[in-house]
Order: C-alpha cells, then structure tokens, then sequence
C-alpha cells in the first residue's frame, strides 16, 4: 500500500516536472512581459490624455513623445552615462555598506537578548525615520561632500536589512537549531551553516526594501548635495527644474524609475532561484 502511493506521489511529481518543461522560454518571458508592457502602455496613454486636456500649457507638462524624443538624446550623450555611472557607483556603495553593517547589527540583535531589549525598538524607529530629516546633520558633519549623501545612504538602508535578518532568525525552526547543536556546531558555524540559509527568505526581502530606502535617500542626497565636477542623475535632475525644463526632467525621472524596476527585477530573479531551490515555485497551469 505505501508503495502504491509513492509510485502515484512520484507520478505526479513527474507529471507536473513534465508540464513546466513544456514551457518555452519564450513563453516564459512573453507571460512576464505583456503585463508589463500593457501597464506602460496604458500610463502613457492616460498621460497623453491629461496632456491634450490642456490642464497645464506644454511647456510645463509635455506628452509623452515629447519626453521620449529627449530621453533619446539623452541616452547617445556621453555626459548622461557618466552621470549615471557616478550615481549607480554611489548606490552600490552605500548599499555595499549598509548591507555588512545590517548584517553585523542583525546577527547580534537577534541572538543576544540585553541587546534586543536595548536596540530592537531604535533600529525599527531608524527605519521609519525619513531619509531627508539626516540631511542637515549629515551636512554639519561632513559638509557638502559624497562622504553625507553615503552616510545618509547606509542611515536610510541598514535598518531594514537588519530587521530582514532579525525577523528571518526569529522565524527560524527550533528543530533545525537542535540539529545543529547536535552536530556540534557552535555560535559562527551555526550561524553560516544554519540559521543564515534558513532566514534567507526573510533576509532578501529586507535586502529588497532595504535597496529601495538606499535609492530614495541617495536620490534626496543628489538633489541637496551638489558636488563640483562629479554630474550625477540627481544633480540633471534639479538642473532640469532651474532650467523649466520639463522634456528633460521627466527624461531623467523615466531614467531614475527604469533603474529602480532593473534592480526590482534582478531581486525578483533572486528570490524565484531562492523558491525553486526550496521547492517552493509552485505555479499553476
């Protein structure tokens, strides 16, 4: 009897392998893309509408061909990939940063108690804090150098990557730190080889907002902190408004939004290879 359901269990086990290798990859992509594409479709229509309504005059608000034709004059300017690569040089940085002081702070709030008692409210309250109330310190103490947009950065980003990683032990299973213990692992093995991979759920998703905090504070810190022969996406930006010039400032806004998706996507594709790996992509039909 028991073999009789193990063979009907692997059966369908099989049958369902089967049906999700019968899905090509341009099938794959195409189920991925078309909402996508219809979201933006639709925004740029709505957007089109808004604008032959005349609620504001062209010149303030553009329609969408408009801004198009900028961005791709924008996009052959050698001037706009290297502000782009000053602020990406920047983000990664600072998320760089935050992610090995959330990492260090995380690991020892969740698992030392008088710590926990003592930190565990302030780290929440330092992540609902906004980004933009650091500044004026963050200026003080370093002037208006790189050094305060990165401060504000890691301020903005290091919270939630902790609370991901402290919410990720917390929801760790008693029955796998037995396990450990019995085999004799202690303290930082334990930590790499058990309690690590079984929060890393939790831990990616305070990565991924923890990006988001990163991106936000540093697009503040560009706009605030104007730093000579060092163009950023920030600085085109508020560049762009002293200058009414509104196809370029939703160019550059189209690019900072493009960016932000690119990077939820990259998260997205890691947190689906982190679902197949535990048997958890399950998708239906």
């Amino acid at each position: 009897m028991t073999a009789d359901v193990s063979q009907q269990l692997a059966g369908l086990d099989a049958l369902e392998l089967s049906g999700g290798e019968r899905r090509g990859v341009a099938a794959r992509v195409w189920a991925r893309a078309w909402p996508m594409i219809s979201a933006i479709i639709l925004v740029f229509a709505i957007w089109e509408v808004v604008v032959l309504t005349g609620w504001r005059p062209e010149y303030v608000l553009p329609g969408p061909i408009t801004v198009l034709g900028e961005l791709g004059h924008r996009l052959g300017d050698p001037d706009f990939w290297g502000a782009v690569a000053v602020t990406m040089r920047r983000a990664i940085t600072g998320f760089a940063v935050a992610v090995l002081v959330g990492l260090v702070v995380g690991a020892a709030v969740s698992r030392v108690r008088p710590l926990r008692a003592a930190f565990g409210s302030l780290i929440t309250g330092l992540q609902t804090m906004p980004s933009i109330a650091w500044f004026p310190l963050a200026i003080l103490l370093f002037k208006l150098s790189e050094s305060a947009i990165l401060f504000v950065v890691v301020l903005g980003a290091a919270p939630s990557i902790a609370n991901g990683l402290i919410a990720g032990v917390d929801y760790t299973p008693p029955i796998l730190l037995r396990a450990g213990h019995i085999l004799g692992l202690r303290r930082l093995a334990l930590y790499r080889h058990v309690i690590l991979p079984a929060s890393l759920p939790s831990f990616l998703s305070g990565l991924k907002q923890g990006w988001a905090f990163a991106w936000r504070s540093l697009m503040a810190g560009e706009l605030l902190v104007i730093i000579a022969h060092q163009t950023s996406i920030g600085e085109q930006l508020d560049n762009a408004r002293e200058l009414s010039d509104a196809p370029g400032l939703l160019a550059t806004m189209i690019v900072i939004l493009v960016i932000g998706i690119v990077v939820d996507m990259c998260f997205g594709a890691a947190d689906n290879a982190l679902r197949r790996r535990w048997g958890l992509d399950q998708r239906v039909g």
